[in-house]
């Protein structure tokens, strides 16, 4: 008989050892595709991702990569529109598309006992499309309704103009769509840009879920031929040509509130200081008891939320400090968010609070390989960057092992205010 817990102790809390990070089975298709499988769950559902190198890195005019992503589904050269929703809905089956600056990414979700159903259209509606006109119509005046509307948004002027300071108006991760550049691109566009990035040489597969035997077999008989394959230019390279200025506002007038953005340039997922980056990163802002939340709005009430991320790229990176805070204490803001970063670089942190956030960022870790689903998603990560597992196990040693002098290097190295790039949105300069 087991003994029930007494609910008037509480439970001893245990540091998290070693975190055992899920390997997949990889095999490879005929025609040179990597296959990617994490065979697990309960549930008779799979997910099968192909990722593409086709996100907007690749473009010659804004809107490309997105609109090509969001009509692969608007009709193939043997489905309806209609047609293909029709019969996802009826098999049970969901469809997702994201594009991104460096990739693209389609997505089934189906019941193993409709896959024999389901993979064809997967195919269809990636190695197929015909873009038609109409359908293109629609979705273009869609987006730009939607980017009318974010345009009148601090929020979404802070976002996409800081890309810009930071890399220049003409690099790929610097570059936002205006309203304007959705009327530059066609469908001929469309076709060319699908017939360039999306074939076999710039395509990986992510399977997950409760894996079937045979998948493989059917992924070939879908995906393995030759008749779709290309070159991949996924050596594109371009210089960021940011602003030489370091404080910059943007007028919104009537804004209730001001968007912050404060950053720079940073690296990809490889370079030897990430790890420790994102150690910092969670200390200044990356949860919500890091610093900036706790001075800007637990303590001052200047937010509702204000964070920090360090963004990696497959060509670089940034990292960048976000928030909106009320109109009339924007300079009091961007005051305290330069305090909090000068106390990092002349200030060691101390233990107990690099022990919580040791803790939470290994409990984030593990809440990241729970389940086939977010295994996938984060191998994703190592795929899109040419890394393998050990990248991961190198990333819980840092966290568990970095030191408060190794920390406040990096934030001189990095994180000194003065040489940080500011933007505000808002109705009021800086």
């Amino acid at each position: 008989m087991t003994t029930p817990p007494n609910r008037n102790i509480q439970p001893a809390i245990q540091s998290v050892g070693r975190i055992d990070f899920p390997q997949p089975e990889i095999s490879q298709l005929s025609n040179g595709i990597n296959v990617y499988q994490f065979n697990s769950g309960t549930q008779d559902v799979i997910s099968i991702e192909m990722m593409f190198t086709a996100g907007s890195w690749f473009q010659k005019k804004p809107f490309t990569a997105m609109a090509t992503n969001l009509m692969l589904r608007e009709g193939t050269r043997n489905f309806s529109a209609q047609k293909l929703s029709e019969t996802l809905d009826y098999f049970g089956a969901h469809f997702e598309n994201t594009t991104e600056r460096d990739n693209a990414y389609i997505t089934l979700y189906s019941l193993n006992k409709h896959l024999d159903k389901t993979l064809p259209l997967l195919s269809e509606i990636v190695k197929n499309p015909i873009f038609p006109d109409g359908e293109y119509d629609v979705i273009a005046g869609k987006q730009r309704q939607m980017l009318e509307v974010n345009r009148q948004k601090v929020n979404f002027l802070a976002r996409t103009q800081f890309n810009s300071i930071l890399f220049g108006n003409d690099h790929p991760y610097g570059t936002y769509l205006e309203p304007n550049d959705i009327g530059q691109v066609n469908t001929a566009d469309l076709v060319d840009f699908h017939k360039a990035q999306y074939h076999s040489g710039n395509c990986s597969i992510i399977v997950a879920g409760l894996i079937k035997p045979g998948i493989i077999s059917d992924l070939e008989a879908q995906f393995g031929e030759n008749d779709w394959s290309g070159i991949s230019n996924d050596q594109l390279q371009y210089l960021p040509s940011g602003s030489d200025k370091k404080d910059h506002f943007h007028l919104k007038e009537g804004a209730m509130q001001s968007a912050i953005r404060m950053g720079g340039m940073m690296f990809s997922r490889s370079h030897p200081d990430f790890a420790g980056m994102k150690v910092l990163n969670a200390i200044l802002g990356g949860y919500f008891g890091s610093r900036l939340m706790n001075n800007l709005r637990e303590d001052k009430g200047y937010t509702y939320g204000i964070g920090s991320s360090v963004v990696p790229l497959r060509n670089g990176g940034y990292f960048v400090i976000s928030g909106e805070v009320g109109a009339g204490v924007t300079k009091e803001a961007l005051s305290e968010i330069r305090f909090e970063l000068t106390r990092l670089c002349t200030e060691q942190v101390g233990e107990s609070e690099l022990s919580l956030v040791r803790s939470y960022l290994t409990g984030e870790m593990l809440r990241a390989v729970d389940g086939p689903f977010a295994q996938a998603d984060l191998y994703r990560e190592l795929i899109e960057d040419g890394l393998n597992i050990s990248h991961f196990d190198e990333l819980i040693d840092t966290v568990k092992h970095i030191n408060a002098q190794q920390l406040q290097d990096l934030a001189i190295k990095y994180l000194r205010p003065e040489d940080l790039f500011t933007l505000v949105v808002g109705p009021e300069g800086i």
